[in-house]
């Protein structure tokens, strides 16, 4: 499958909403139950790119949109703001094809650039194939929350899995460059 990666823009949102709201009736990666409205999504959209965060999408040579990526924070206290989240979603034709590889490969480079220390997956419903997807550029295995969701009438677990970017928490990070500057302390 061909395909691109590039920054996602508004003009976007309407492929983003529909893929999304794919993942949301018919996957266990959101556990949200109602798909949000393009309305609500680009609202996320400006929250996630006004904080700096990537938001890429892959892009067929057609220019059908096949998947998209962004990262956000974990946890909102300035503590964790050098640990970013991913949140990967493909269109059904697109799953299986490397695009969510070459999707979360991106994210991660970018991330690290930026200065991020440490990502982590947050797996709803243990997806064998987000779970692979992600060990297979490096995530470690960190934990199972059992029965955490309830989604297509039974209970879902969580996994999440975390990957070091850059020089971890090995060395002291410069709190006046970005990510450090997201929070004032």
């Amino acid at each position: 499958m061909t395909f691109r990666l590039r920054d996602a823009t508004p003009a976007d949102l309407p492929d983003i909403t529909e893929i999304y709201r794919d993942s949301v009736l018919n996957g266990t990666a959101s556990y949200e139950i109602i798909p949000p409205d393009q309305t609500e999504m680009m609202s996320r959209f400006e929250a996630i790119r006004g904080k700096g965060y990537p938001y890429i999408i892959a892009e067929a040579g057609d220019g059908v949109l096949l998947g998209y990526a962004y990262a956000s924070a974990f946890r909102t206290r300035p503590a964790y703001r050098w640990l970013v989240e991913d949140s990967i979603y493909l269109s059904p034709e697109a799953r299986g094809r490397g695009v969510g590889k070459a999707l979360l490969k991106e994210l991660l480079a970018r991330c690290e650039a930026l200065g991020f220390r440490q990502m982590i997956a947050v797996i709803g419903g243990a997806s064998p194939a987000s779970v692979a997807l992600h060990r297979g550029l490096g995530f470690e295995l960190t934990g199972t929350l059992k029965g955490t969701g309830f989604k297509h009438g039974k209970w879902q677990d969580t996994v999440l899995m975390q990957i070091v970017l850059g020089e971890g928490a090995t060395t002291v990070p410069d709190m006046a460059a970005y990510p450090g500057s997201l929070f004032a302390e």
